[in-house]
């Protein structure tokens, strides 16, 4: 009697090919899958960076239009690897055989996410080592970048419940450091946004805002 054996294998999920979209500097789509890049974290996209002479630059939205001008109508290759708590593919990606995420990295605008992966640490020391984009001045990891929008976000969320529902003065700091008040029913009281981690606040009475050294709105 002959036995049959059957070999289970490990069956690795199907590779994506097509062009590809750019969502920002570590995420795209392939394949209508959308892919978060493997081993490497990018700025965000409102993240703003130093250059080297101390000049602020929208280092998050370069880096994806560096991204995207690499992958522009080129046929594009990703392995899965996992899949993240947001549902996105976790990739390495490809292009005429060379590392997506390795070039991102080696060219300063990824860093190699070392709480996932070490492969792309030598390519993040000679994108130092030659102070390539991110690396030509200062900037926050985008890990900490986004830890600390969380804090502040939940500080803000903290601070408006915590605002009675009959204080409904906004009391704004403009970008030139001027405290000025706004009252319902004003030009700008709509559009006006309160940010308690500036300093800004909401003020039950005319009479608060004003001890508190806040002036009225013109309009």
């Amino acid at each position: 009697m002959l036995l049959l054996v059957v070999l289970v294998l490990p069956v690795s999920a199907a590779e994506l090919v097509g062009r590809a979209t750019v969502t920002d500097g570590d995420t795209i789509t392939v394949a209508h899958q959308r892919i978060r890049l493997w081993g490497i974290d990018a700025p965000e996209s409102a993240q703003q960076c130093s250059a080297h002479d101390g000049n602020a630059w929208p280092c998050g939205r370069r880096a994806a239009a560096a991204l995207d001008g690499y992958l522009l109508d080129k046929t594009v290759r990703c392995q899965p690897k996992d899949t993240d708590r947001y549902g996105r593919t976790v990739a390495e990606c490809f292009v005429q055989g060379q590392s997506v995420n390795a070039w991102m990295v080696r060219s300063g605008w990824a860093v190699a996410y070392r709480q996932y992966a070490t492969a792309f640490e030598v390519d993040e020391r000679i994108a130092q080592q030659q102070r390539r984009n991110l690396w030509q001045g200062a900037f926050q990891m985008p890990a900490d970048y986004r830890r600390d929008r969380k804090a502040r976000t939940a500080t803000t969320r903290q601070a408006a419940a915590s605002v009675p529902s009959n204080c409904t003065i906004k009391g704004n700091i403009s970008s030139d450091g001027k405290k000025i008040f706004h009252l319902p029913g004003q030009r700008d009281y709509a559009k006006t946004r309160i940010s308690p981690a500036k300093g800004e606040r909401f003020f039950c009475s005319v009479n608060e805002a004003a001890t508190a050294g806040w002036r009225p709105a013109q309009r």
